[in-house]
């Protein structure tokens, strides 16, 4: 049976008249990557905060490697690192003596500061810079060092909020990158804040979507995916008239048909066989080059679950 690094029961936390996290239910085994997806204001920071005990539950219960987040948060903050919305670094020290102090605060020896230090640094890309001060670094450096920084005591858990907010994309790229390596040979559970979709689907393992501080969704990519059902099929070729269109569209299997160009997409209520459909488009005097059946893609789902009209409070994730 699969061992949980957190699991959370109706956690729930209010600011006056707002429920920043409402009656929140989530289960994240050991050595996974948990994605907790939402906009701005939706209730993640709020979330990592109740989970390491930096905040009060208003009711429910969480408990994180094992202990209880409200009794026992001294336990769970000695075995996790996080990485939230300041990275913590000494600007005027360099990236060596800024890891070195952290271990001095873990109470390593010295020697396995050192050889920590060079572990951490040479997998990051880092180690021939180590003397520089970190300053003149740029941010997707800095954000590299931060992670290092969070990783340094060799946590179980690793709590990452926007790791690569603000980031090029090139930096952002290769902050995923590194990323995806550490954990493995970290062997960590991470619990990451995010609301880049990309960056969701390369590293999670499962996905909690939260909305207005409720959980909407919950699950693997795929299984968030089929949650949205859907399927479509994309449509390549000529002449597509509008009376085929029209006759698409009547089709009781047919949610919708758009015509782009030379796309023809069609929304079905349920995967079906569809050779009926490209055989009516066949009859109809069409010229069908290509056919890709797919699903709706996770930033679909993601924007349909998390409506972008509704409105957030400033200042909270």
């Amino acid at each position: 049976m699969t061992t949980l690094a957190i699991k959370t029961e109706e956690l729930s936390r209010d600011f006056g008249s707002i429920h920043a996290v409402d009656n929140l239910s989530i289960e994240v085994p050991h050595g996974s990557v948990f994605g907790f997806l939402g906009p701005n204001g939706a209730g993640k920071t709020t979330t990592i905060r109740l989970l390491l005990g930096l905040l009060q539950p208003s009711h429910g219960t969480a408990q994180v490697l094992g202990f209880d987040a409200i009794h026992q948060a001294d336990e769970i903050r000695s075995r996790s690192g996080a990485l939230l919305e300041h990275n913590g670094l000494y600007e005027r020290l360099s990236a060596e003596h800024n890891l070195d102090f952290y271990g001095r605060i873990w109470q390593f020896p010295a020697t396995e500061r050192r050889a920590r230090t060079r572990e951490l640094l040479t997998h990051l890309g880092l180690w021939e810079r180590r003397g520089e001060p970190v300053a003149n670094w740029s941010r997707g450096m800095k954000q590299k060092l931060a992670m290092a920084r969070a990783l340094f005591h060799r946590p179980q858990l690793l709590f990452l909020d926007e790791p690569t907010s603000g980031l090029d994309p090139s930096a952002a790229a290769r902050l995923r990158d590194d990323l995806e390596n550490l954990v493995e040979l970290e062997g960590v559970t991470v619990f990451l804040n995010t609301h880049n979709l990309a960056e969701a689907e390369r590293l999670c393992q499962q996905i909690g979507i939260i909305r207005q501080g409720k959980l909407v969704a919950n699950g693997s990519p795929n299984q968030i995916r089929a949650q949205a059902g859907n399927p479509q099929l994309e449509i390549s070729g000529s002449g597509f008239s509008n009376t085929t269109i029209q006759e698409l569209r009547a089709h009781p299997e047919v949610v919708s048909v758009s015509h782009h160009n030379s796309r023809l997409t069609i929304q079905l209520r349920n995967p079906i066989e569809t050779a009926p459909l490209l055989t009516m488009l066949v009859q109809s005097g069409a010229q069908v080059e290509e056919v890709l059946k797919t699903q709706s893609s996770l930033e679909e789902v993601f924007l349909n679950l998390v409506d972008e009209g509704e409105q957030y409070p400033e200042g909270e994730s």
